[in-house]
């Protein structure tokens, strides 16, 4: 039992730290300047932002499969459709990190959106139980907390933090190529 509580606590302050890195980069993003700075500063070492983000699913997808076969909790149906967009991240982002091709969001951006968007349902039904649709009639119900860590942070809110960190650093990604694109001459 100690290791489960060592795990699910890791596992959530990983995911404020993934929030956290996840709005400040989408918010420099945002602002011109910020983007310059940030573009400017990784222009040519593409590489980098693209193992952030796989060594991110990497821990999620590694934390899902922990929790449900190791801790034993069974996934509900919207934790099986998060899973379904967060572990084929594994795989593409590992293939642009092996490929060094900042181009890899055009892969991973869909996945990491589609599972940014059902982990907000998740939590949010979590949260607001009379805003489910019943999506999760048979077996287990979306909108139980197995885990709370601080009280707040639930499985699907560490799924989304870990999509969150991944869409931003997509976004990223998406700013490095233009800008390389740019550099040459060419038009992004």
């Amino acid at each position: 039992m100690a290791l489960y509580a060592t795990v699910v606590t890791t596992l959530g302050i990983w995911a404020l730290a993934a929030i956290a890195l996840g709005l400040g980069l989408g918010a420099g993003l945002a602002l011109p300047r910020g983007r310059k700075l940030v573009v400017r500063a990784l222009v040519g070492r593409e590489r980098h932002p693209i193992g952030w983000a796989w060594v991110t699913a990497v821990i999620a997808a590694a934390g899902s499969l922990y929790l449900s076969d190791v801790a034993h909790l069974v996934p509900c149906e919207l934790c099986w459709y998060q899973r379904t967009a967060m572990y084929p991240l594994v795989f593409v982002l590992g293939v642009g990190l092996i490929g060094r091709d900042p181009g890899v969001w055009r892969f991973a951006l869909p996945l990491s959106v589609a599972g940014l968007l059902v982990a907000a349902y998740h939590v949010t039904i979590q949260w607001q139980p009379t805003l489910d649709i019943e999506m999760c009639a048979e077996g287990v119900p979306c909108t139980a907390r197995y885990v709370a860590v601080f009280d707040f942070v639930s499985i699907p809110t560490m799924a989304g933090a870990a999509f969150l960190l991944i869409t931003a650093v997509m976004f990223l990604l998406r700013a490095l190529e233009r800008e390389g694109a740019a550099e040459y001459g060419a038009e992004a």
